[in-house]
């Protein structure tokens, strides 16, 4: 137990301190910085600063409930979510910094509450813990659609981002639908909903 939490707070300390590195190549990458007006190039860092603050979520969700998991399978799916996570972290990071943007002054007490959230989720058995997984995903890909419509059409790196962004969490769905997740009840998604709009108002500015 002492080695988890030992492990655990090293992944906080590298989730909120360290620069992210990712295997895969940057999405749009290839793109030209295209030429945004001083309006759309604001949105744009607020709503990236955003999609940061959702992998900041995603890394202590995934983390609080692979330590409360019990299942090794279920287990290692966790992980390589998260290790798929790590790379959209660095992605919208370096994004951020091309807009010239900043990152969210409260990632420590985003991370601290998704790290909570996913704990309790796994205390409460893998079906439950991978159904909070399942519908959480699902939130965030139309989330990030909702993003795609925002985002200056000119924006095309960050758009590229957030697409794969959102092909990537689809999977997640999917895999935690094949482990078995339980779908949750309607209050529960709602409430999820309500907590996801908090962060994202309060993310676009702070």
């Amino acid at each position: 137990m002492l080695d988890s939490l030992i492990v655990g707070f090293d992944k906080a300390l590298r989730t909120l301190c360290a620069a992210s590195t990712t295997t895969r190549g940057v999405p749009g990458a290839e793109c030209a910085e295209p030429a945004l007006s001083a309006q759309d190039r604001a949105h744009s860092g607020a709503l990236m600063r955003i999609n940061h603050v959702g992998e900041v979520c995603a890394q202590a969700l995934y983390q609080g409930q692979a330590l409360t998991c019990h299942d090794p399978e279920i287990r290692r799916a966790l992980e390589q979510a998260a290790d798929e996570e790590t790379e959209h972290l660095a992605w919208t990071e370096q994004r951020i910094a091309e807009l010239g943007a900043r990152k969210s002054m409260l990632n420590p007490l985003w991370y601290l509450g998704a790290l909570t959230m996913g704990a309790v989720a796994g205390k409460l058995g893998d079906a439950v813990s991978l159904g909070f997984l399942a519908e959480t995903e699902r939130q965030v890909e139309a989330h990030l659609d909702h993003h795609l419509s925002e985002l200056s059409v000119q924006d095309v790196k960050s758009r590229a981002i957030v697409q794969q962004m959102k092909l990537d969490e689809m999977a997640h769905a999917v895999t935690a639908v094949r482990l078995g997740a339980r779908d949750l009840p309607a209050n529960i998604k709602t409430g999820m909903r309500l907590v996801a709009g908090v962060m994202t108002r309060a993310a676009y500015y702070i």
